[in-house]
């Protein structure tokens, strides 16, 4: 399903990229999951492991944290996949905005959470 710059999930998904860029700088984003029925893939960011990744359904663009189950989200962005054992989701349906400083907020604490179970991870022995 190839969309145009102009339909709304496309102009969702960028920007919400703008946001997690400014959320966090040195985030990486990856194309993953290209296939047949979804030659565009998915876009995921990483810092320290996957923070979130971005997918566009008919009625929604769902952000998907892969370890959203172990963030505070006072906001209560989460809004999708709440009965998930690891992780949570933002469905943004047409004509919907997110709370920008509060996504931003939420991106950056899912870096921190990345960032200090990637220290705190003893280092392996090598074997002799």
């Amino acid at each position: 399903m190839s969309k145009s710059s102009s339909d709304w999930r496309v102009q969702t998904l960028n920007r919400i990229r703008r946001l997690i860029k400014e959320a966090d700088p040195e985030i990486v984003e990856e194309i993953k999951w290209v296939k047949p029925t979804n030659p565009s893939g998915v876009p995921v960011w990483s810092h320290a492991g996957i923070v979130c990744t971005g997918e566009s359904y008919k009625t929604a663009v769902k952000l998907t944290f892969a370890k959203g189950a172990s963030l505070k989200d006072p906001s209560k962005l989460f809004n999708a996949s709440l009965e998930a054992g690891t992780r949570r989701a933002i469905d943004i349906r047409e004509g919907e905005e997110v709370n920008e400083s509060a996504f931003k907020a939420l991106i950056r604490t899912a870096v921190a959470f990345n960032t200090s179970v990637t220290k705190a991870k003893p280092k392996r022995a090598k074997p002799k």
